[in-house]
């Protein structure tokens, strides 16, 4: 449900540029992984609109209902014998799917009505979209794959990594659902001959990929909320040290934001340092020490160093907080099942800060959705002179 909020930022920056019929795409390179790479899959699809149909994604995400897009699969993490397996395919969605706590056929009906995949394929084709890129985790190796599907003309290097690979395909909607599938929560995904799960898992927000396929302007969408130095100390402070009071919904939450969020801070750390090296060598080296570095560059990544504009936006409130507290004032509980109004209950109650980092990744449900949308348009709008400058625009 994260992914709400990062819709509110691109309604809120389209608000601001105001961009009209006949104007370029605001957004030609699209990256994206886990619940990300829908949003940005229905973006790219939706190229010939000069709002990117945002309107429709933003009641896309309102219309959404807990009783019917995330419910509870009691028996979905069973491994049943394979004469029994055989028989089921037909209520367990076929081979593609693994097993999944979670019943997410709704969810996939969305991603596939909702996107329209042949013209995808045309603005890509086109040249209006130069690139998108869908990163998705390889179970069986662990090996990051960035499925990217690009326009005639248009150069995507491939990554150097060793622990990411490059898959030139046309992008489907099995790969979307793979990249968002978090594992034993959502089911993987077959695509081919091999199993797919969550893309962000390792690569939250895939900043290299868009960097290989050209972008120089980079619009980066977090979802995790930086807390100051002393709001963390203050939480430390507080701390009662018994750990038999953690609830494990608690516990699961804490172990969501370590695999898909904190890699993302540390990722946009780099890409600062970076830029803030290159320069100081630019002013001090001579041009042809310069080319020796950028030789080195382009000996282990592929391509030569060049200065990248960012405009990262990161939630101004706290999601876990948010769904916490949506889940004990608002949430709507009759049309739940006992068993999972009982967990939702139980979870925040346990939570020593009341807040629910678990539920804001699977809280499914519109009317958080719009909250969360909420709180990433006024982000977004609250920053109108940069974003207005970072688009060269002027104030």
């Amino acid at each position: 449900m994260r992914g709400a909020y990062e819709v509110g930022v691109i309604a809120g920056m389209l608000e601001v540029l105001q961009p009209k019929p006949g104007d370029p795409p605001v957004f030609r390179v699209f990256s994206g992984a886990s619940v990300g790479a829908i949003n940005t899959t229905y973006l790219a699809a939706n190229a010939e609109l000069c709002d990117h149909g945002i309107g429709r994604l933003v009641e896309l995400w309102r219309s959404l209902k807990l009783s019917d897009h995330a419910r509870v699969r009691p028996l979905g993490l069973t491994r049943w014998p394979s004469g029994i397996r055989d028989k089921l395919k037909f209520l367990t969605g076929g081979e593609k799917l693994g097993s999944s706590l979670l019943d997410t056929r709704a969810i996939e009906v969305v991603v596939r009505r909702a996107i329209d995949w042949d013209r995808l394929h045309r603005v890509i084709d086109s040249g209006r979209v130069t690139a998108l890129l869908v990163a998705a985790l390889h179970v069986a190796s662990g090996r990051t794959i960035m499925f990217t599907e690009h326009a005639p003309g248009t150069t995507v290097v491939p990554t150097r990594d060793e622990r990411r690979a490059t898959s030139f395909q046309r992008i489907t909607a099995d790969h979307v659902l793979a990249s968002a599938a978090i594992p034993l929560l959502f089911p993987t995904r077959r695509i081919g001959n091999h199993y797919y799960c969550d893309g962000g898992l390792r690569f939250n927000t895939p900043i290299a990929p868009a960097i290989r396929a050209g972008a120089d302007r980079l619009v980066i969408v977090t979802v995790r909320h930086s807390r100051s130095a002393g709001d963390v100390a203050a939480v430390e402070a507080s701390d009662p040290g018994d750990g038999r009071n953690l609830s494990p919904a608690f516990l699961v939450g804490k172990l969501l934001n370590a695999l898909l969020l904190d890699p993302v801070q540390y990722d946009l750390q780099v890409l600062e340092r970076l830029n803030q090296m290159m320069e100081v060598l630019e002013q001090t080296l001579s041009p042809a020490e310069i080319d020796r570095v950028q030789r080195v560059w382009i000996q282990h990544r592929g391509m030569p160093y060049r200065h990248l504009k960012t405009l990262v936006f990161t939630p101004s409130r706290d999601l876990g907080e948010l769904a916490g507290d949506y889940i004990r004032t608002r949430l709507k509980t009759d049309a739940l099942a006992p068993l999972a109004r009982y967990f939702l209950e139980r979870a925040v109650n346990s939570s020593p800060e009341g807040e629910a980092d678990w539920a804001s990744y699977l809280l499914f449900e519109g009317d958080f959705a719009a909250e969360l949308i909420a709180v990433g348009h006024a982000d977004a709008v609250n920053r109108r002179d940069e974003v207005l400058e970072f688009f060269g625009r002027g104030a």
